[in-house]
């Protein structure tokens, strides 16, 4: 004998409203731990969980008043509920009917001209081809890059282009131990030492 299925989430939601519709009344949760169980053989343990997914969900209400929470629902509140989701989900529908339409009208309006026939079929086939070669010349030409006048040129300019900075720099570092030699009094050795400057530093040919 199979074992007893157990109610599903949305079946407790159900028939915890089925509570609220057909009292027509106001609830504590301690008194819908009760009921529940009895009436809807929904476990005591799972009503305040499927009470707060109702009231998440705007299908029941609640409001404190003094100490204790109340909480109820009336039919014509899921109905509303019901009612304004239906109109979101509607809306939904016309804002996507209206970019489909609005694709194909784009599609249609792209496609004049490129209706399939042979002459069109042997140009694309032919573009295909010509990709690939082009593709496989880019890779061979990247072998002898290396050889390449243009590219050595391209090198030599970025070296001294390099080496003009390096002096550059080289020359700000001369300049600024020759402020801290005249106005400290240092050695050029004590100089190199505080700053981390290499004994041997010197202009590049």
């Amino acid at each position: 004998m199979s074992k007893k299925r157990g109610l599903s989430a949305e079946e407790k939601r159900i028939r915890m409203l089925e509570i609220f519709h057909n009292s027509k009344d106001f609830f504590q949760l301690k008194e819908l731990e009760k009921i529940a169980p009895k009436e809807k053989g929904i476990t005591m343990q799972s009503v305040k969980e499927v009470i707060q997914s109702l009231v998440d969900d705007h299908l029941v209400d609640s409001e404190k008043i003094g100490t204790s929470i109340y909480f109820w629902s009336f039919p014509s509140k899921a109905k509303n509920v019901k009612k304004r989701k239906l109109n979101d989900l509607q809306s939904e529908v016309d804002d996507c009917a209206k970019k489909l339409k609005k694709t194909e009208d784009a599609i249609a309006h792209e496609s004049v001209g490129r209706e399939a026939n042979d002459e069109r079929t042997e140009t694309l086939s032919m573009l295909e081809q010509l990709l690939k070669q082009e593709e496989g010349l880019k890779k061979e030409l990247q072998k002898y890059r290396d050889s390449d006048p243009e590219y050595i040129a391209q090198l030599k300019t970025e070296t001294e282009e390099l080496k003009s900075a390096i002096n550059r720099w080289t020359e700000n570092i001369y300049t600024l131990k020759s402020y801290i030699k005249n106005k400290f009094q240092m050695e050029n050795e004590a100089i190199d030492q505080a700053f981390g400057i290499p004994s041997d530093l010197d202009y590049i040919e």
